[in-house]
């Protein structure tokens, strides 16, 4: 290939990878707020179920899952007869520890339904201003490390109707619903942001401290956001249980069928000169 034909290629082929760089620089980072790692494992089976636990308990009462279903969800996180469960097992474990919501003619949800709840748009509207978003897809759209993040970001704040802030979401409109686990936080103001310069000049954002003690030490707390983001980012994508494993199949049989057009090839071509 002669230069020219080299130069040529190059611009459309780097523009698009320094874009896709400079997207992910500022992915997850909610107005100039760097975010802290979540540090997940979407094969981790026991921080799955406890993430829904606490989901269910609550984030459910508002944020539905609407693409996905009660039954897939408890097939996933290992509650399936591989497992040791019956499926009346699990569905009565579904039914009385994660559906919490009726039908139109007043009867408990089914396992095999979608992941909705009772909270209309009109009463969310009313309530905080705006409709309250479902969270099948943030895993994907806002990414493991801002959920995390966001997750321990609440901080008081009395210029705000909820009462708090949150250091990744500027004005966020809705309340700390964790606030009995983690406690409550303030700002810390003895924080100078001239300590960005101790972090390779990116400024780690504002600093935060509890002022009044929740029902959990920070550490459990962390374990607790941790688990909720990683069921989350299971929900946005439930196909990447399994899609590494398909991938390696996959890979296996595209190199022995390589075998096979290799050897049939030089059979072809042997009597060719």
């Amino acid at each position: 290939m002669s230069t020219n034909r080299i130069r040529r290629w190059i611009f459309p082929l780097l523009v698009p990878a320094l874009i896709v760089f400079a997207l992910s620089q500022v992915s997850g980072i909610g107005h100039g707020v760097a975010t802290q790692h979540a540090n997940i494992d979407v094969h981790d089976k026991a921080s799955l179920q406890n993430g829904a636990k606490y989901y269910m308990n609550y984030c459910m009462g508002c944020h539905s899952l609407k693409f996905s279903r009660y039954n897939r969800m408890a097939e996933d996180m290992g509650l399936n007869e591989d497992s040791g469960f019956t499926a009346d097992e699990v569905n009565a474990l579904l039914k009385e520890n994660m559906i919490f919501t009726t039908d139109e003619e007043g009867n408990q949800t089914k396992v095999g339904a979608l992941m909705k709840n009772a909270y209309s748009t009109k009463s969310a509207t009313e309530a905080f201003g705006t409709a309250v978003p479902d969270l099948s897809l943030v895993g994907r759209s806002r990414g493991t490390d801002w959920i995390y993040s966001y997750l321990k970001g609440f901080y008081i704040d009395d210029s705000r109707p909820m009462g708090v802030n949150n250091t990744i979401f500027k004005d966020v409109g809705m309340p700390n619903v964790l606030w009995e686990l983690q406690g409550t936080q303030e700002l810390d103001k003895s924080h100078d942001e001239s300590e960005a310069d101790d972090h390779g000049g990116h400024d780690t954002g504002p600093k935060l401290k509890i002022t009044k003690a929740g029902k959990m030490s920070e550490a459990e707390f962390d374990t607790v956001a941790r688990d909720i983001t990683n069921f989350l980012t299971y929900v946005a994508e439930p196909a990447q249980l399994s899609r590494y494993t398909i991938g390696i199949f996959v890979l296996l049989f595209l190199l022995v069928l390589w075998g096979f057009a290799y050897l049939l090839s030089k059979e072809y071509w042997k009597d060719i000169h």
